[in-house]
């Protein structure tokens, strides 16, 4: 028999630090165990490693952990659910410096990226380092089944990398290579941390696939969210540099559907700024979005892997549900604020 949901007081789904405070003392728990990581990483470049351990990040996969694990507000933060929240964490901070360095961008949560602050060459390195660590946490668990998630994870992620590196500066790009490339840089960690999180908080074994499910398709939600933010975000809001996508030639949703709706002529320009041979021409690209409707199509993409994440909870009344639930609302709050 299931455990009754803990009644939590509402949160209104406008953004993610609204609902991560129910997580508060988890977060506080995964902040004291990352410092404590500091002192593993060699002295001369335990400052570097410090910088990209910050705290300023919405620390979405490891609320993900501890969510999926949730037991009740009165239990303490499980040092196991700690720990695995700081391996996917560190997976996807070595994620972010190299996905700067490949994208030449300037500014992550509203400061200089690694690659900026320390050169591109370091800053390879830096993530390289990072991975290993967080591989090596994840290696301490008594039994290799978490290891064993994480480094499929982990491999899985650096191969979606790898396949939206190899099809930068290209226009034969498909949509399946698109959605295919997202399922595994980003949607794979929001899956793992789920399946991870259920596993570990020690709930029925039925609950776990179908997190793994709900966590995979948020991921693929976020993702897209992601790419329209690219182009209609603000950058102070944002925290990072924006045009990226255009600029370095990837083909994202949003620019899929614009190169769908532009007439020959037009296609053939912006085809040319993909492919480096024209400047990025953003404003126009911008304002051809908004003249033939980008947004909401890609909104309604975004929209379809929310109600299949939100499908997936819909057999469960396990404690982890109502804090899953409140995400694809949040995601929604913050695709609104886009407009």
């Amino acid at each position: 028999m299931s455990a009754p949901v803990v009644a939590q007081p509402p949160v209104p789904a406008r953004d993610f630090a609204a609902v991560f405070s129910r997580v508060a003392p988890h977060m506080a728990a995964l902040d004291h165990f990352l410092r404590e990581q500091l002192a593993a990483f060699e002295p001369e470049i335990r400052d570097m490693a410090d910088y990209c351990i910050d705290t300023s990040g919405k620390r979405i996969r490891p609320a993900l952990v501890f969510f999926s694990g949730w037991q009740g507000a009165d239990v303490e933060p499980s040092p196991d659910l700690v720990q695995v929240a700081a391996v996917v964490e560190l997976v996807h901070l070595a994620t972010l410096v190299h996905d700067d360095i490949m994208d030449e961008a300037d500014v992550r949560r509203a400061r200089p990226t690694a690659s900026r602050q320390y050169g591109s060459a370091a800053a390879v390195l830096l993530g390289d380092a990072i991975f290993a660590h967080a591989l090596h946490l994840a290696a301490l668990f008594p039994t290799p089944d978490v290891c064993r998630a994480v480094s499929e994870s982990t491999r899985r992620v650096c191969a979606g990398e790898i396949m939206q590196t190899l099809r930068r500066r290209s226009v034969s790009v498909t949509r399946a290579d698109y959605d295919r490339v997202i399922d595994l840089k980003t949607a794979e960690l929001f899956r793992v941390s789920c399946a991870l999180g259920a596993r570990l908080g020690g709930h029925p074994a039925a609950f776990a696939p179908d997190a793994a499910r709900f966590g995979r398709h948020l991921g693929i939600a976020y993702q897209i969210y992601d790419d329209l933010a690219d182009f209609f975000g603000r950058e102070q809001r944002i925290g990072k540099t924006l045009g990226t996508d255009l600029a370095s030639g990837k083909l994202t949703l949003p620019l899929f559907v614009l190169r769908e709706r532009l007439d020959a002529s037009e296609r053939a320009r912006l085809d040319a700024e993909l492919l480096g041979r024209e400047a990025p021409r953003l404003e126009l690209r911008l304002g051809q979005m908004r003249e033939l409707g980008v947004f909401d199509a890609v909104v309604s993409e975004i929209e379809r892997e929310l109600g299949a994440a939100e499908g997936a909870l819909a057999r469960h009344t396990v404690p982890p549900v109502e804090h899953l639930a409140a995400l694809p609302q949040v995601l929604r709050a913050q695709v609104a604020a886009l407009r």
